[in-house]
Order: C-alpha cells, then structure tokens, then sequence
C-alpha cells in the first residue's frame, strides 16, 4: 500500500484512487454476475487497497448519488464485506474497510470481470436480441 500524510488523521491512507477507474462506456448493467447491487462490485474493488473516506469513493464512482453510496456501504457492513470506522477529533473523519470476509470477495470480482470481457460481445448481442423481440411484442 503507499501511504501518504493527511492532515487531522493520525494513520496510513492509500494512494487516491483514479477518477478513471471505472470506464464510464463500460456497460456494467450487462454483468450477470452480482455482489450486492449495481455499486457494491465497484465499491469493495475501491477498498482493495486500504480504508478510503466516503468522498474517496465518489472520485471513481462519480455517477452515484450520495443516497445510493450511503445505502450500499450500509448494505456491505450489514453483510459484514466491509466495517465502518469513526475517527474523533476536529475533524471527525469516518472510513470504509474491507474485512476479510470482503477481501475474499476481490478474487471472485477480478474472476467474473475477466469472465464479462471474454464474453462481452455475446452479451451485447443478446441484450439486443431481446430489446427487439421485446419491441416486436409491444
């Protein structure tokens, strides 16, 4: 992990993440393959290399909606992916980890990633597909 300093927080951050992370054309609503929901894939793959602060986390994930993030980070605490923590002191500072049981998610998340860009195509052309037949229909 490369660390940095931050000022008014006593401990190791992560590098930042990069606000490109995420390939805002990727058709990620075509994925098959879920943890959680829409965010929570993205989210957990954000923490992979250290505790990050909810602003941290709307840098790559910048089409998410405070309300929804706030919500999927409930939902992966709730399931124990990852543990929320809250730093006193001027500021107060909250951060995002994941536990080990999230960690253990990163090697399925990187499986099922390679598994969408082999298969990429066939899931476009399916989506398609169905879009007309659902068209033809109507």
């Amino acid at each position: 992990m490369v660390t940095a300093w931050i000022p008014h927080y006593c401990g190791p951050v992560a590098k930042p993440l990069d606000p490109e992370m995420f390939d805002p054309l990727c058709p990620s609503e075509l994925m098959p393959i879920r943890v959680g929901d829409k965010w929570a894939g993205m989210i957990i793959q954000c923490l992979e290399d250290g505790p990050r602060r909810f602003s941290e986390l709307r840098v790559p994930l910048r089409n998410i909606t405070p309300k929804v993030l706030t919500k999927s980070l409930r939902t992966l605490e709730r399931d124990a992916f990852i543990v929320r923590t809250i730093h006193a002191g001027p500021p107060r500072q909250v951060q995002y980890e994941l536990t080990s049981l999230g960690r253990s998610l990163l090697e399925l998340l990187d499986a099922a990633r390679a598994w969408a860009e082999t298969h990429l195509e066939e899931l476009i052309d399916a989506r398609e597909a169905a879009i007309a037949r659902a068209g033809r229909t109507s």
